[in-house]
């Protein structure tokens, strides 16, 4: 798959191409979080400046070295699918304490101290309830035109918890034929309501009780159908905003490809926890919409068919440049990333 071209960034040399994309990753790690360092001043976005003056530099350079040993590892497909969880389990974790801790007080690990549920959904709800705070949706769309729909199998502070359940089944269970329309009906539902309780005034309280319980009804489908049915049915059916990092991931130049010579075997479908290669996706040659570039079929593939595709470079350099982007906004979230 993916020829390589005089364009292409990635040669013959295993030991090589790990060190490029190892300091690639640290690199625009490093950048990202200086220009945070730089450019916010009060309140201090790194978490130990909050602390310690200036101990925010510490943490960029923790935070650069921690993206060139997660990059390092992602060069490897196997070992990219045992610390894509891990990694993102631990984001999720960090995110959730910071949470808790400041709720009890330490006002450090808040970022502002003004609360927004931390359920997907009201990425889209809320300022379509409020008629402002528009950050984290330009944050959302900021990352699907870097990473697509990646922001699902990376970056999501609840999705590690659906994986988690998902994995409790060792093989999952074929798709629903009626799982798009389903998806497609819940996200109708929360932008409508969202738009119904904002022209009704609804008071905040009514609103945060309605999203709650939408977050509780989240909880419940992981607990009693994605750990039956080995399918992340709250990422791939119930979250609206999956939806929309599907179809908004289009913007983004980064592809999930099977090659010609794939023999259907179907061993990735046995692993693939986002109900995107069904027997008829991989006849189409095409992962189905669900698909998040996760990545972890590309491990589980013994003929090789199945890369990361990137305008016209070869799918080595594609998967370079994805591991770049990804381990990199990681590392940026993990450092930034609190309410």
């Amino acid at each position: 798959m993916g020829a390589p071209n005089k364009d292409d960034i990635i040669t013959d040399n295993p030991g090589r191409n790990q060190l490029v994309v190892s300091l690639a990753a640290a690199s625009l790690t490093a950048g990202l979080l200086s220009a945070v360092q730089l450019a916010v001043e009060q309140p201090r976005l790194l978490l130990l400046d909050r602390f310690y003056s200036g101990a925010g530099w510490a943490e960029v350079l923790l935070l650069t070295l921690y993206s060139g040993f997660l990059a390092k590892k992602f060069c490897d497909p196997q070992q990219a699918r045992i610390w894509r969880p891990r990694i993102w389990r631990i984001f999720s974790v960090v995110f959730f304490a910071q949470l808790i801790i400041g709720l009890c007080g330490v006002d450090h690990f808040l970022m502002t101290g003004n609360l927004h549920l931390p359920i997907p959904a009201m990425i889209a709800a809320g300022p379509l309830y409020r008629g402002s705070g528009f950050f984290m949706p330009i944050l959302f769309l900021s990352t699907i035109i870097l990473v697509g729909p990646a922001w699902c199998s990376h970056l999501c502070y609840i999705g590690a918890w659906d994986d988690l359940a998902a994995r409790a089944r060792k093989r999952p269970q074929a798709p629903w034929r009626w799982q798009t329309a389903v998806r497609i009906s819940l996200l109708l539902l929360v932008v409508a309501a969202a738009i119904l309780l904002r022209m009704l005034g609804a008071t905040p309280g009514l609103a945060a009780s309605i999203a709650i319980a939408f977050g509780l009804g989240g909880v419940a489908v992981m607990l009693l159908l994605t750990r039956r049915v080995g399918v992340m049915v709250h990422c791939t059916i119930y979250c609206p905003i999956g939806l929309l990092a599907n179809l908004l991931g289009k913007i983004s130049l980064f592809r999930l490809r099977i090659g010609s010579k794939c023999n259907d075997c179907g061993i990735c479908t046995r692993h693939c926890r986002y109900a995107a290669l069904s027997k008829e996706d991989i006849s189409r040659r095409r992962p189905a919409i669900s698909c998040t570039l996760c990545g972890d079929c590309i491990a589980s593939c013994k003929s090789a068919q199945i890369e990361y595709g990137l305008l016209r470079f070869s799918s080595a350099t594609a998967r370079a440049v994805f591991i770049v982007m990804i381990v990199s906004l990681h590392a940026v979230f993990l450092g930034v990333a609190r309410l």
